[in-house]
Order: C-alpha cells, then structure tokens, then sequence
C-alpha cells in the first residue's frame, strides 16, 4: 500500500521540485558504477553522508546538506521521488519556490540533527532526500488536510486504488515512524526513523507562518482543507474489464 498522486496538481509549474528530482536522480546516477564496489561506496558515503558519531565530534557538518542528495539504491531513489512530486508541487505553490528551497533544505539539516540527537553514537552514514521530503509532508499536512490522495494497494494479482484524505496517510506514515524509531537499533543501520520524523516536525512547524498569514482556521475554510486549484480527473483503472454475466 503506497500512495500514487494527488488529486490537485500545483497552479504553476514547480520549476524547484523538478529541479530537486533532476539533481538527485543525476547525482545517483553518477555513482552508480561503484554501487558494487564497497570500499569505494564507503569513501563516497565517508566523505559526503551524515555520521552521527562526527558531528558529536565536531565535523562533518557539510554532510547534513550533502546527504540529502546520495541515495542507497534504486528503489530508495524511486520512493522519495515519487512522494517528493505527490506533496512537493502543491507546497512550492503555497510558498513560493525560493522559499521552498529554503524550506527544503532546513526541514532536511533539522532531520538530520533529530537523527544525531537520538543516536549521536552512530558511525553507519545516513543518505536520503527522506528526511526533507518528510518536511514537506508536515507542510502538507497542515495547509491540506483533507487532500484527496490515492493509494495503491496491491495483493497477490489484485490490485486496487483508494482515495482517502491526506491527513489520514501522513499521520499513519508519522505513526510508523515514531514507533520505528523506538524500537530501532542505532549500531545495526536501516531506516532513519528519527529524520523522518524530526523532518516532519520541522515541516509542519515551518508551514505554520504560512498558514498563519493565509488565514489559519479561515484558510481551511475556504479552501476545505484542499489546495486551491481545481481537481484532477483521472481515467478509471479499478472497473474490471471481465464481462458479468447475469444469473438467470
């Protein structure tokens, strides 16, 4: 169960989400010959990832903008891109798009220091957009709730997409990474639950000015809960193409 898209394109082109997506896809892809070649992989991820342990010590505080563009595989690549263009194009629209940058960035160093406050001991170096894109997941949770978002969940053959209200898959998704974090190991690696989280949370709190300004509680009102454009129509793909056959 992931979710696809949304139901309310930006307004605008989202020159800076493209420009992010284009940049970290490049930057991938620029290492991934030495994908295989572990020492070589190390020195990369030694040089540009977050190390909780080194900023304990006092460096390697580059690597708090710098992970934020390395990727560990393909599928962790595909996954923060495809929910980088769900929230981030609406978002970019709201604020406009050198304030999203800044947004961006600073919901991704403030993932990263949440990940070194609950693990300042770890040395595995930490890589992702993750932690920034769930800044811009917070964001979206505050200015538009009640976004329509569909979700595709898939079972053996079957397979089916479901739109449900945004606020119910962002705070499920903070759920998950919440109670990950408590259970996670900081020696053993895997998901960053805690930059994933501390993102979310700066996201959230960052988009507060912007609700503010644009009317809070009124702000809601007039747009329930939704991004102010007009709504997407999407061909169906759920009705079966199997003939019903009537009982007679």
């Amino acid at each position: 169960m992931f979710p696809i898209r949304d139901h309310n394109p930006s307004g605008r082109i989202p020159y800076v989400t493209y420009i992010l997506m284009a940049a970290n896809i490049g930057i991938f892809l620029s290492y991934v010959p030495i994908l295989s070649d572990e020492r070589a992989l190390y020195s990369l991820y030694n040089t540009y990832a977050l190390v909780p342990a080194r900023i304990g010590q006092g460096d390697g505080f580059a690597g708090l903008l710098t992970s934020q563009f390395l990727h560990g595989g393909w599928m962790h690549l595909a996954g923060n891109m495809l929910f980088l263009w769900i929230y981030g194009d609406n978002i970019e629209d709201e604020m406009g798009h050198i304030p999203y940058l800044v947004f961006y960035l600073a919901a991704g160093v403030a993932a990263g220091l949440t990940q070194v406050a609950f693990e300042p001991t770890s040395r595995i170096p930490m890589v992702g957009a993750s932690g920034a894109i769930a800044g811009v997941m917070g964001a979206y949770l505050l200015l538009f709730p009640k976004a329509k978002i569909d979700i595709l969940i898939i079972f053996v053959v079957f397979f089916r997409i479901f739109p449900i209200p945004a606020w119910i898959i962002l705070m499920l998704w903070f759920a998950m990474q919440f109670v990950g974090g408590i259970g996670s190991d900081p020696n053993t690696g895997g998901t960053a639950f805690w930059a994933h989280a501390g993102g979310f949370v700066a996201g959230l709190l960052g988009a507060l000015p912007v609700w503010l300004k644009r009317g809070g509680i009124t702000f809601w009102r007039r747009t329930d809960g939704h991004p102010p454009h007009p709504e997407a129509t999407y061909p169906r793909i759920n009705a079966s193409s199997i003939p019903k056959v009537k009982r007679r």
